[in-house]
């Protein structure tokens, strides 16, 4: 067998970093080194990625963990019956090899700068995937302990999909109300967080309407709430989809990451990636989901189905002068139920 293809998880930065990224890495090297000689092994902590029978994009983080906690792979839902903020706690292993296996392919990736494999994997022509859950096999190559990666393959007669926000629009949060959200984000447990009423309804209803459909939660929530999300959505019967979350730490361009950035740039890479699926894109009026879903639209004519905006209390009216308009029908409702009656079935007309 041929050695594996070597690939970095994501691309190397072309510019002078920013001083909060040099200094959170200076951190990461001085902790992890003292961490590694007492011990610390690196680990890996998978999440559900998604592709097409061609290609598909892997997900997973590589932390240093004790000793006690060396066999085995982490698994994002084992955290989510713990304090969330307790999963801020966390040591990453940057440059960490990473073998990834997943149909034909053999590759090995590299974490980036906060432990993170963030790989697009194209398949041999010959051994396309079949569409659905598949299972990638991801191998720590220092440690050799392996975790079990899942991916979403979304067939080619797929036409429509759904790319819907989490915080206040599937779970309620308060982000408008920065003290109570800061509360339910880093103390409140999974079983205590409580749902938009009637979006698991809609959202059941279109899952029904069009089985093809892929759906996946777009969120400027942290990639360190995966376990706690997960469980929230699959508890109250949202239909499985992968997570595509951020890091909160310092980027090489600023102390924090942009959230608006995150979610256009995500929308662009699921909009290329799927060139044939029209989306229904679902946000809140709290986090300027409607000002992004309105944008996409304008950059990706044809391609949005509609933009369905819940509106939450005490969100503040933002002005949208130099928005472009909206190129695809845009509702607002309180619930779920409402946003359903105004979008008026348009899901079922998607081709």
């Amino acid at each position: 067998m041929s050695a594996p293809a070597t690939q970095h998880a994501t691309p190397r930065p072309t510019q002078r970093p920013h001083l909060a990224a040099v200094l959170e890495d200076r951190w990461c090297a001085v902790a992890g080194a003292f961490l590694r000689r007492r011990g610390w092994v690196p680990r890996l902590l998978t999440y559900t990625g998604l592709g097409t029978p061609r290609d598909v994009r892997v997900l997973a983080r590589v932390l240093l963990v004790p000793p006690s906690r060396a066999s085995g792979p982490l698994s994002p839902v084992d955290h989510a019956a713990r304090r969330p903020l307790r999963s801020y706690l966390t040591m990453p292993a940057p440059g960490e090899p990473v073998r990834v296996v997943v149909g034909g392919a053999d590759v090995v990736v590299e974490t980036d700068r906060a432990g993170y494999v963030d790989a697009e994997v194209p398949l041999p022509d010959d051994e396309p995937l079949a569409p659905g859950r598949h299972d990638a096999t991801l191998t720590a190559v220092r440690t050799g302990v392996a975790a079990a990666a899942p991916v979403v393959v979304v067939a080619d007669t797929a036409s429509f999909g759904v790319v819907s926000d989490i915080d206040d629009t599937a779970m309620i949060t308060a982000v408008p109300r920065p003290l109570v959200a800061a509360w339910n984000t880093f103390f409140s447990r999974a079983g205590a967080r409580r749902p938009v009423p009637g979006m698991a309804q809609l959202y059941r209803r279109i899952a029904a309407d069009r089985p093809d459909a892929p759906f996946v939660y777009l969120s400027n929530g942290a990639w360190n709430t995966a376990g706690t999300l997960s469980r929230f959505l699959d508890r109250h019967g949202f239909p499985p989809g992968p997570l595509l979350l951020t890091d909160w730490g310092p980027t090489q361009t600023g102390w924090f990451r942009s959230g608006p950035q995150h979610k256009g740039d995500s929308l662009d890479r699921l909009m290329t990636t799927f060139p044939d699926v029209r989306w229904l894109l679902v946000g809140d009026a709290g986090q300027l989901d409607e000002d992004v879903y309105v944008r996409a639209s304008a950059r990706w004519p044809g391609r949005v189905v509609a933009i369905a905006v819940r509106q939450v209390a005490r969100a503040r009216v933002r002005p949208s002068r130099g928005r472009p308009e909206a190129g695809a029908p845009l509702v607002h409702g309180a619930d779920g139920a409402q946003l359903a009656d105004r979008l008026a079935g348009r899901w079922g007309d998607a081709t």
